[in-house]
This record gives structure tokens, C-alpha cells and sequence, in this order.
């Protein structure tokens, strides 16, 4: 039989792997915060408001804006052919949407879905960033490789208990690409967005383009930014409950023909 000494030591073996993922999945969290910025400088931005344009393939393209304050608060746009839709949050509880794209367009209260993942959407900082406050969990879940760059891959876990996984480029530590399911009408979706074009905004990294894509369907997407901005004042009214915006106008009628032209 094994003396007590070596069941001590076989215990700490065992529980070492864990000690290991936690201490690794916080290691790159923490690199990955560096290289953003920095924990201060993040927790400094009051205000955000991302201006640029949005692509859904098949020459359907347009314009969009994203606003968003502190705590929690949203508003967001996308122009296409003229007709605008919106997302609003309140920061406490209620949203909206209007979509003018339905039969019969109106400001609609968020569904319990859409409230349900309003916090990943209104938080400006991202599911890391104080992470364990936020509810998540994190795990480390190996090494991957994204577009030919070697990368950490980590496995986090939401307050309601929804998994996506985030890849970290192995070389800087900033966000290469983001797996989860996004909720497409009653279905479940599985998505991949990809994060490129890093550049500097006030001391702080920003992905310029993110183009996201849903394997095994047609679907992609495409943001570009052209202009981001961070602690300028926004009007208050753009988080309640908007207002529609008036339809697109009409085309002129076309001139009548001069009889007495040919």
C-alpha cells in the first residue's frame, strides 16, 4: 500500500490540470486587457459611438451607428435603401425596436430574448473585463489556429448560462475571432465573427472590421468603421423609446411627354 505522503501527492497531481486551466485562462485574460489598453484606460471610457457601414452580401449594403453609455445604455441604427432600423436600451430594463422592414412597421417593446442578451450588446467593455462581477466564467480550452495565426482558445460561460469561445492571437493577445449562436428569428444559429484591422482610438485598440459569417448557410456580414469615438456627450433622448423616423419620400413622377415632340 501506498504511504499517506504519496496519496497527498497523487491528490495534488490530480487537481494540478485545473490549478493550471484557471491560472492560464486568467493569464491571457489579463495580456489580452494589457493590450488593448489597459484596465484603467477601458474602465475610463464613459461614452462610445462607432459610425461606419454594414454589408450583408448580395450588393445589400448600408450605413450604421452604435451608440453606447454608462451603465449598460444603447442605441443603434442600420440604413438600408433609405428605411432606418433601430435598437434602443434603456440601461435598466426596457428596450425597443422598430423595424420598418415588417407589414406594418412600429416601435415594438424588446422581446425577453432580446433583453436576455442586451447586456453583451450594451457592455462597451466586453465579457472580460471584470468578468467574475459580470457573472462569467472562463476556461482555457487549448490552442487553435485562426486564418494562419497560432492562437489561445477560451471557453466562456455567461450568467444565463449561454457558451461561446473567444481566440487570442498568440503573438499580441488581442481578439482574433469569437464562436457562439446567435438567436435568427425562433432558431438557434451558430456564428463566427472574425476581428481585423486593429488601430488606435484614445489609447485604446478597436477592430476597424469585423466580418462575421454562419457555417453552412449563405449568411455573412460585414462592419466597417469609419469613425469611432469615445467619451463625447450623447443626447439622452437617443436611449428612450424612439420615435420613427418618416418614411423614405417617394420618387417624383415622371414628366409628361410633349406631344408635340417626337
Amino acid at each position: 500500500m501506498w504511504p499517506v505522503r504519496n496519496f497527498s501527492i497523487l491528490a495534488l497531481l490530480l487537481l494540478l490540470p485545473c490549478a493550471v486551466r484557471a491560472q492560464t485562462a486568467d493569464e491571457i485574460v489579463t495580456k489580452y486587457i494589457a493590450a488593448r489598453g489597459g484596465y484603467t484606460k477601458i474602465k475610463a471610457v464613459r461614452s462610445e459611438r462607432v459610425i461606419g457601414t454594414i454589408s450583408f452580401g448580395g450588393g445589400v449594403d448600408g450605413l450604421f451607428l452604435v451608440e453606447r453609455e454608462r451603465p449598460l445604455k444603447m442605441h443603434m441604427e442600420i440604413v438600408l435603401n433609405g428605411s432606418t432600423m433601430i435598437r434602443v436600451f434603456d440601461g435598466k430594463s426596457a428596450g425597443w425596436i422598430y423595424n420598418p422592414f415588417t407589414p406594418n412597421p412600429a416601435v415594438q417593446p424588446m422581446s425577453e430574448a432580446d433583453l436576455r442578451n442586451i447586456f453583451d450588446e450594451a457592455d462597451f467593455e466586453g465579457p472580460f473585463v471584470d468578468y467574475k462581477q459580470k457573472g462569467n466564467a472562463i476556461e482555457f480550452a487549448g490552442k487553435a489556429d485562426v486564418e494562419g495565426k497560432p492562437a489561445y482558445k477560451l471557453k466562456l460561460t455567461n450568467k444565463n448560462g449561454d457558451v461561446s469561445y473567444f481566440y487570442f492571437d498568440a503573438a499580441n493577445y488581442l481578439l482574433l475571432e469569437w464562436q457562439g449562436i446567435r438567436k435568427v428569428g425562433e432558431a438557434d444559429q451558430t456564428s463566427e465573427s472574425y476581428f481585423k484591422d486593429f488601430r488606435e482610438v484614445e489609447g485604446l485598440k478597436y477592430p476597424f472590421l469585423i466580418e462575421s459569417r454562419s457555417p453552412g448557410t449563405n449568411q455573412s456580414q460585414k462592419l466597417v468603421a469609419d469613425k469611432i469615438e469615445v467619451n463625447m456627450p450623447i443626447d439622452a433622448a437617443h436611449f428612450a423609446k424612439p420615435t420613427p423616423p418618416p418614411s423614405p419620400a417617394a420618387p417624383p413622377p415622371a414628366a409628361p411627354a410633349d406631344p408635340a415632340k417626337p
